[in-house]
């Protein structure tokens, strides 16, 4: 570049070299992929073993007989080829409009998807307004704070098992529920006081898992983001639905996506607590059950659950998802 003279001086201005931006070699950047390839190709192979290889195998084994006797001949048949006779035998066996044998696990399969659904719903929401609430007090600063915090992440480290015989002996008939509450109810004897029951012990668990990732959210959030809203005269409602709900959302979606694919496979939980029965038998329950009978109905049952719980998972990321990129991309914008 020439040098041009400053304005008012004889002396000409020092010349401006601009470099042009470096740009990685190819063969170097094809190097470096290579390398990358390699070091993820034995994780790449552990998660086909571990996790592809059960999932392709139950969807084979969804597609045949179960070995048995043939009701014709009276003989013990191998199984072969079913087609889809094990997913209609689930999806399409419904009492009152199918006939089908009183008891017969096929009659329990939409039963379980509505009990297993309203398992998720009920649990999810509660433990989403109850971890709100902790996690706002557990951020707030004052004496004993870390004892707090402690102390409610104590129902999250006991296992699920010993946390269902727990909540057993509290619903007993002689238990600690009826004695303060002044009641003579068989809570594991009926289908909704079972229900509320499994429902009970499920959030007393799982809330402190929601009310640690959306405190982890709070805690990103700047206090001076908080002092300027107090200035411009902004209540507390208007700090927490303007300021507070925004900026914890993707935590907060994070926290309620776990959690319902969570309960959406639920099974211990209720197996132990009511041993599946009076409208608790969830789809996983049913899965179980099923593969006392045979294997390959249950691969199907199996195959069917993942399928409903994969939909689920994507509804969650491509519609709540995108509205989370959304907004932070509206608020980079705003911030310009």
């Amino acid at each position: 570049m020439s040098a041009t003279p400053e304005a008012g001086t004889g002396e000409a201005a020092p010349e401006q070299i601009t470099t042009p931006p470096r740009r990685g070699r190819p063969e170097l950047t094809a190097a470096r992929n290579r390398l990358g390839l390699y070091l993820i190709a034995p994780t790449i192979v552990v998660l086909l073993v571990v996790i592809g290889y059960p999932v392709v195998r139950a969807v084979i084994m969804s597609f045949q007989n179960d070995a048995g006797l043939d009701p014709q001949t009276g003989l013990f048949v191998s199984g072969g080829f079913a087609g889809f006779k094990n997913y209609t035998h689930w999806l399409l066996q419904r009492c009152g409009e199918v006939k089908c044998p009183p008891g017969t696990l096929g009659s329990q399969f939409w039963p379980a998807v509505s009990a297993t659904i309203f398992f998720t719903v009920a649990s999810v929401v509660i433990e989403v307004v109850l971890g709100m609430w902790m996690a706002l007090v557990m951020s707030r600063a004052f004496k004993g704070r870390g004892l707090l915090r402690a102390s409610v992440l104590v129902p999250w480290s006991i296992p699920t098992a010993v946390t269902a015989k727990l909540w057993f002996f509290i619903f007993a008939f002689a238990g600690i529920a009826n004695s303060l509450l002044h009641t003579k109810i068989l809570w594991t004897g009926s289908q909704w006081p079972a229900r509320f029951a499994v429902v009970v012990a499920d959030v007393w668990k799982t809330t402190p898992f929601i009310a640690l990732l959306i405190l982890a959210g709070l805690q990103i959030i700047p206090e001076e983001v908080y002092e300027a809203a107090k200035v411009d005269g902004a209540t507390k409602w208007q700090r927490f639905t303007r300021i507070t709900l925004p900026l914890v959302r993707p935590a907060l979606l994070v926290a309620v996506l776990f959690r319902t694919l969570d309960v959406l496979r639920i099974f211990d939980l209720p197996y132990i607590l009511t041993g599946g029965s009076n409208g608790t038998t969830t789809l996983s329950i049913l899965v179980v059950n099923q593969i006392r009978q045979g294997f390959n109905s249950a691969a199907a049952l199996s195959t069917i659950t993942f399928v409903f719980i994969f939909l689920v998972a994507f509804v969650f990321v491509k519609v709540l998802g995108a509205n989370v990129v959304k907004t932070q991309q509206s608020q980079q914008k705003g911030a310009r």
